[in-house]
Order: structure tokens, then sequence, then C-alpha cells
């Protein structure tokens, strides 16, 4: 089971920019996902998440997440992006596997690299 991240990229400030991930693998059900972020020399913080029925925790109003369960996939739409909100992205999740259904695994994608520029 692994998640892959896509759409960082560079932006400059006061831009928009969505993030999207999508589970794949042997997958029983996807639990609660959300996205995180670290910038350089900084601890990862999380950025907003979301259960399997929608209730969401964001941490910017700037930001909104969003999630399609029918692809196991989740999406992160950031507005009005600031030079500090330059971090890699990750995302996410709590997925439980075909194969050992009881047991939850704490799964994160690969990051994807924000850049917004000034």
């Amino acid at each position: 089971v692994q998640l892959q991240a896509s759409g960082g990229g560079f932006v400059q400030a006061g831009g928009s920019l969505r993030l999207s991930c999508e589970a794949s693998g042997s997958i029983y059900t996807v639990n609660n996902m959300g996205w995180y972020r670290q910038a350089p020399g900084d601890q990862r913080e999380v950025v907003a998440t979301i259960t399997r029925g929608g209730t969401t925790n964001t941490a910017d109003s700037r930001f909104a997440i969003l999630r399609d369960n029918t692809k196991n996939a989740v999406y992160l739409r950031m507005n009005d992006l600031k030079p500090e909100d330059t971090a890699t992205y990750y995302c996410n999740a709590d997925i439980r596997t075909r194969d050992n259904p009881a047991r939850l695994n704490n799964v994160w994608g690969q990051g994807t690299l924000v850049t917004v520029s000034s």
C-alpha cells in the first residue's frame, strides 16, 4: 500500500495550487486522511485532516481539504499562497489492507514540494 502525492510546484504569492494524493495497493478501507508540511529546518506540522465521513479540520482558512472515497484520494486546495507556505507537503492516511483488515496502518506519501515566491 502506498500514497502518491502530486501537484506541487512553483507559484507566486497570492496564487493557488491543488495537491492530490491517491492511495493504491490492496486496500480494504481508508480511514482518516490528511496533509502535513515541513519547511527546511522546521518540524512537520499538520495542515488539514479529513475523516472518512468528510469531517474536516483545517489549520488555515486559506486551505481546503477534500476527499474522494471512490478513488481513495485526498486533495488540498490552497489559495492566497504566501512565501511562508513554502514547504514539502506530505499526505497521510490510516489504511486497512485486504490481507489484515483488523490492523490500521498509518502511511505517508513521498511529499511534494511547494515553493511560493514573493
